[in-house]
């Protein structure tokens, strides 16, 4: 890299001479000069996202921003594809889907190991890493966040609680299969076992934090000392990876003379940005374009209506609530007259509205299902470190998930079915680790009448002893979590449901409430 790749350099500037790696020097193994500008930060600016990544090497740790398609660095991930660097090691929350985002990385084999907590709908990250071709570190979407800020902060670990009594803290999961994959029953690469300690009577899991030789990150606007400003939900784990960098690397929609923003807009300071480029013709491709009808109906299963009825009325007055993708989602639909509450979205916003009309679609502005959204009077916009802090923190009030299985002390698994399918666990273990009411809502019996409410799991935990009320289509249980020897109870059945119904289709002995008061009689 010369001096002439910058634009606008200050004729005033004094140059500093810091020693930073290129790609070439990296195979020498020696360090190469760079100069950068110590006045106005207009050294910042680069020509072009080709010019911006030219020194990414084969090998390298890179931080990638964006949740699903949001905030993702659409220009940036092309040049590193057309660069044709190799063997990376991507840090991202997922990897976009099979032709948009790091799915392109992924596509043109340039990615060696994924650290990430959600696969989602990518069909080919799923299908690399059963295949063998891909090492896949899923981490909690939370903690991953968190490795992310504290690396930018110099913390190089730190406790939590989340995945606490699950395969994260025993190791063994599989981050790589060996020659034919899955089918071929060779596990290559497994995860090791987590450092724990205990702390007031619980326990917790030490995670090492993570650093990036770079991180490609996407705001929406900067100014030319490398100030950033995003817009809606494209916040989301953009700020995070671009502290983890040793290298940051920002596209923008739009760049501003130094002093153009007002203190109080910046998001992030360019302290932490060493490289603003301008990004062109943004696709901001939409995952799951939600729009509202106008008519104000939702058509639901009558089964399905009357598990989101009955979940509703768990939420009262003045509550803050998480609600998981899927059934969960349309709790808040259902709402008692008079009841308002703050929904919470892991991707970083307080207070979510409505879905939009056509008209009022925003590709900056989705929910933790990727689906549009709005926002309402008093909604807050932040980081993902930031809303995983208020979930660790337990400020949350309730948390609403959906399961695979429940089993009889309240343990939870929802996120694999190992071999098979690979979702990750994405937000779903930091959630159910905090002193949050956890509610589950599902179907009482998998597809062929199998059971899902189990003595004990068979699928890898979400968290351990962590289910406070179950509601399916036949009733509502309670889970006495804390004690080994209470089982669970049946506090409401199913209208025209009878209670040896309920037994045959639940997987372990309960006990019955007196009185059975049944589903939304009252």
């Amino acid at each position: 890299m010369t001096l002439s790749k910058a634009l606008m350099l200050s004729a005033r500037s004094r140059l500093l001479m810091p020693k930073v790696r290129s790609a070439s020097a990296m195979h020498r193994g020696k360090w190469h000069d760079r100069a950068f500008s110590s006045g106005p930060s207009s050294g910042k600016v680069w020509a072009s996202v080709d010019d911006a990544i030219e020194d990414v090497f084969d090998g390298a740790t890179v931080c990638f921003g964006g949740f699903g398609l949001c905030g993702i660095p659409e220009n940036l991930i092309a040049a590193l594809r057309r660069k044709g660097v190799k063997g990376l090691t991507a840090v991202s929350n997922n990897a976009g889907v099979d032709n948009f985002g790091l799915g392109l990385l992924l596509q043109s084999r340039q990615v060696k190991r994924m650290i990430a907590s959600y696969v989602g709908e990518n069909k080919f990250f799923e299908e690399q890493y059963l295949s063998g071709e891909l090492e896949v570190e899923l981490t909690p979407q939370g903690t991953l966040a968190e490795k992310l800020r504290a690396g930018g902060a110099g913390i190089p670990a730190f406790f939590t609680r989340t995945a606490y009594g699950t395969v994260i803290q025993h190791g063994g999961n599989v981050i790589k299969y060996g020659a034919g994959g899955v089918k071929g029953g060779i596990v290559e690469i497994a995860s090791e076992p987590c450092e724990t300690r205990d702390f007031d009577g619980h326990g917790y899991v030490m995670e090492r934090s993570i650093t990036g030789d770079f991180s490609v990150i996407k705001a929406w606007k900067a100014d030319e000392a490398g100030n950033l400003v995003w817009k809606g939900t494209s916040q989301n784990f953009n700020p995070d990876c671009a502290k983890a960098g040793k290298i940051c690397i920002a596209e923008v929609e739009e760049i501003v003379p130094t002093g153009t923003l007002s203190p109080e807009e910046i998001h992030l300071p360019g302290l932490y940005v060493q490289r603003v480029v301008k990004g062109e013709g943004y696709e901001k491709r939409i995952e799951k374009r939600t729009v509202s009808s106008g008519s104000g109906q939702i058509k639901i299963d009558k089964r399905r209506e009357l598990i989101i009825r009955r979940a509703a009325q768990e939420l009262k007055d003045g509550m803050y609530v998480n609600l998981g993708i899927g059934m969960p989602t349309l709790v808040s639909n259902f709402l008692e007259p008079g009841v308002r509450i703050e929904l919470q979205s892991e991707n970083g916003l307080l207070g979510i509205g409505a879905y939009p009309t056509e008209d009022k679609v925003d590709p900056d502005l989705i929910n933790a299902g990727k689906e549009t959204i709005t926002t309402i009077p008093g909604s807050s916009l932040f980081s993902s470190s930031d809303s995983f802090a208020m979930v660790r923190g337990s400020h949350v009030d309730v948390t609403i998930l959906g399961a695979m299985e429940v089993a009889a002390n309240g343990d939870l698994a929802n996120w694999i079915i190992p071999g098979k399918m690979v979702k990750g666990m994405g937000g779903a273990m930091d959630l159910v680790s905090s002193d949050s009411k956890v509610l589950i809502v599902m179907e009482h019996l998998a597809k062929g009448g199998k059971h899902k409410l189990k003595q004990t799991c068979a699928l890898p935990l979400t968290g351990q002893r962590v289910v406070d009320r179950c509601i399916t289509d036949l009733g509502v249980f309670d889970f006495n979590k804390g004690q080994d020897v209470a089982a669970p109870t049946l506090l409401e059945i199913a209208p025209d449901t009878t209670l040896d119904t309920v037994k045959e289709a639940t997987g372990f002995e309960f006990a019955v409430a007196e009185p059975l008061k049944t589903m939304l009689s009252e």
